[in-house]
């Protein structure tokens, strides 16, 4: 299950986290994430070593600024706080799951 991510929580959440942090940046209005979600969704219940993570860009800007997020969906993969993979736009769930180490 995902765990909703904002400025508070996300040093906790992501940059902290023990496990490789698939963060979705996502805007409620934007079609391609709509049709994103449910892949990362599958992904995160096939692949138990992950942790799935959402921000909502109109609703934490500053997190969006701070990854320097131009386009949605984009999603980040965090190991070690650190990003380690990025994907731009909607990709199908045999990709993305080609960016877990």
């Amino acid at each position: 299950m995902a765990v909703n991510v904002n400025d508070t929580n996300f040093e906790n959440e992501v940059l902290k986290s023990d496990k490789t942090t698939v963060v979705d940046f996502f805007a409620t209005w934007c079609g391609p994430c709509r049709m994103l979600s449910p892949v990362l969704d599958e992904l995160s219940e096939e692949h138990s070593e992950i942790k799935l993570c959402k921000v909502d860009i109109d609703r934490s800007p500053e997190l969006a600024e701070r990854f320097r997020i131009t386009s949605v969906p984009t999603v980040l993969f965090f190991k070690g706080g650190e990003v380690k993979h990025k994907s731009v736009g909607y990709v199908e769930k045999e990709d993305l799951a080609a960016l877990i180490d």
